[in-house]
């Protein structure tokens, strides 16, 4: 399989950075869990791709999970991937037909009550600690516009995105103009006015990347063709891939929290609780007997395995 690649750059003395991704086999990776309408598809695609890029400049060991919540045939698009660029993504819709054109407006916020939240979820918190949430109106047309409008105002960056995603592919490129004062952005010989111009000038370039390029051409190619004018400094290559964090222990602590009452009352109707992990498809089984050791005992859930899941 091919692997894929996020591959980092600046533009040499002046306060602009950028970031090309190529995640398609992650993508497919996603969607062989997964079988959703052409239209879901493109845009969750262009959300892992737009995960990817937020990701690789994460400043602790934790996770950003994007999430549209919405109000028209897709209730929810949502996307984890941590630090070490691992992503794991899908997607619930409502009993509605879907029609081949459907936008983001029609799928998700067809009465204007669709929401962007993205989360920052640290791995190691200090007591007390809570993960910070962003949340604001689904402001735009496509995932890229929306990000950008969540980055100026939620982080006071200039931001811009190009996402493309089919059944195959998903790749994006990412503009973000840095601050002049602090960080390394601090030293840099340039003027307000200098930096401005050298941010316009990619922004226009930028500008040029259609829909169809960035399905078809590979990011080595693409970063050649858009800056073969500029002086940039091109970093290590990164490698997202596909990967979930479900696991057993997580499972029981989800029933856990639903409650004895609820989880027995559905024992009762269904006999045994079968649970799929919705990223990756995976299966728990819970019988009765599991689920009265999840009430009775303080062992973490991972310690209460059923005979059927015992690890070898």
């Amino acid at each position: 399989m091919t692997q894929d690649t996020l591959q980092k750059f600046i533009f040499e003395n002046a306060a602009v950075r950028g970031e090309l991704v190529d995640i398609s086999a992650t993508w497919r990776e996603v969607q062989a869990r997964h079988s959703y309408p052409a239209p879901v598809k493109r845009l969750l695609g262009e959300m892992v791709a737009a995960a990817a890029l937020l990701s690789a400049n994460l400043k602790f060991n934790g996770s950003i999970i994007m999430q549209i919540h919405g109000d028209g045939p897709v209730r929810l698009l949502v996307v984890e991937c941590d630090s070490d660029l691992k992503l794991r993504a899908t997607a619930k819709l409502n009993d509605e037909a879907i029609a081949d054109d459907a936008t983001l407006t029609t799928l998700l916020n067809q009465h204007g009550k669709g929401r962007f939240i993205i989360t920052l979820d640290p791995a190691e918190k200090v007591p007390g600690q809570q993960p910070y949430q962003g949340i604001v109106p689904l402001d735009g047309e496509d995932v890229a516009t929306v990000i950008e409008h969540y980055m100026l105002r939620s982080e006071q960056l200039d931001t811009r995105l190009w996402l493309a995603a089919d059944d195959n592919v998903s790749r994006g490129l990412l503009l973000q103009k840095l601050p002049l004062h602090g960080g390394k952005a601090e030293a840099a010989p340039i003027t307000h006015e200098e930096a401005l111009e050298t941010w316009n000038r990619a922004v226009v370039l930028g500008t040029t990347l259609k829909r169809d390029e960035l399905l078809e051409t590979t990011i080595d190619v693409l970063m050649k063709r858009l800056f073969w004018e500029e002086t940039i400094r091109v970093f290590d290559p990164v490698h997202p891939a596909f990967h979930c964090t479900c696991t057993r222990e997580k499972v029981g602590n989800m029933l856990k929290m639903l409650g004895q009452e609820e989880v027995e009352a559905a024992l009762e109707e269904q006999g045994r609780l079968g649970i799929n992990c919705d990223f990756c498809g995976k299966h728990y089984d819970y019988d009765a007997v599991d689920c009265a050791q999840l009430f009775a005992s303080d062992a973490p859930a991972e310690a209460l395995l059923h005979a059927s899941d015992t690890k070898q």
